[in-house]
């Protein structure tokens, strides 16, 4: 946790600023808010699941909180996961989500493309997903080919899985030589898995703007244009009674405030677990309206 908790702080002038402090009010879980809450908005990793795996307990509460007539949104920084392959996770792991209440950096990075002028993109992402959701842009899959680096017109991050540091070398020469874009659809360092952590697109990210200069874009948690996306499909919600739930205070907690919503931080599973979390919270300045136990 230390590790990744110092590669977060060690980015922070590329996250938005801390904008409010919370009152840190420690609460068992999720059924605790109910009363105060309509809308939750559930970060996936540390909330719903570790890695593959439902965290016990978390599909009964979130069934409950459906059947009590709750607004449950998951707000994820998944991009490297096509829509149907996620869904098809939740369902397998006991959770009943609309296809339209689960909002991710990946659905966001390719609104954000459809705005953007046209481009040949390199794309980083595990190819063995498919081309599910991006096949109507010109991309290619980067992989050990230099020559491929240099033929785009800009580089589009979706999911490290498959990607080494060769890769990224090949990837910080070719924008030495030529600046060009690069879009990040998943903002996190680090994601918990079942046993350790995973290393996401956010770190490869903030590497290479660190040894090129070139500043990539990001989508998803932090960054306000995944809350705009789910503030979307939701058709508005009354932010005093909507609670963004993560185990990151970096990326969840630190979201919810730039988006208005109420935080909650769960201490007991993902990033913090086994660690308390009071020191991360008061060196990050980062403080969650909530600290629930677990979901």
């Amino acid at each position: 946790m230390s590790e990744a908790f110092v590669a977060y702080e060690a980015v922070r002038h590329r996250l938005p600023a801390v904008v409010r402090d919370g009152a840190c009010q420690r609460l068992p879980d999720l059924d605790a808010l109910a009363d105060s809450t309509d809308t939750f908005l559930l970060d996936a990793f540390g909330v719903l699941n570790i890695g593959e795996t439902a965290i016990e307990g978390a599909p009964a509460r979130v069934a409950g909180l459906q059947n009590a007539g709750k607004r449950v949104v998951v707000v994820s920084n998944a991009a490297g996961y096509p829509h149907s392959t996620l869904m098809e996770k939740y369902k397998r792991l006991g959770y009943d989500f609309a296809p339209e209440d689960v909002i991710t950096s990946r659905k966001t990075v390719l609104h954000a493309l459809s705005s953007e002028p046209k481009r040949r993109w390199g794309l980083v992402a595990q190819e063995s997903f498919g081309d599910e959701g991006i096949e109507h842009l010109d991309f290619a899959f980067l992989s050990d080919d230099a020559s491929d680096y240099d033929a785009v017109d800009g580089f589009l991050m979706l999911g490290s899985s498959n990607w080494t540091d060769e890769r990224q070398a090949l990837l910080e020469a070719s924008l030495t030589r030529t600046a060009r874009p690069v879009f990040v659809g998943n903002p996190d360092i680090v994601a918990p898995r079942e046993h350790g952590f995973s290393t996401e697109p956010g770190h490869f990210a903030h590497q290479l703007a660190d040894r090129t200069g070139t500043v990539p874009q990001f989508f998803g948690k932090p960054f306000m244009n995944i809350f705009e996306l789910a503030f979307e499909q939701l058709g508005g919600c009354d932010p005093a009674r909507t609670v963004m739930v993560g185990d990151s205070l970096h990326t969840d907690i630190l979201g919810g405030q730039i988006a208005g919503t109420k935080t909650a931080l769960i201490a007991g599973f993902g990033f913090f677990d086994g660690h308390d979390v009071s020191q991360p919270i008061a060196t990050s300045g980062i403080v969650p309206d909530f600290i629930l136990d677990r979901p």
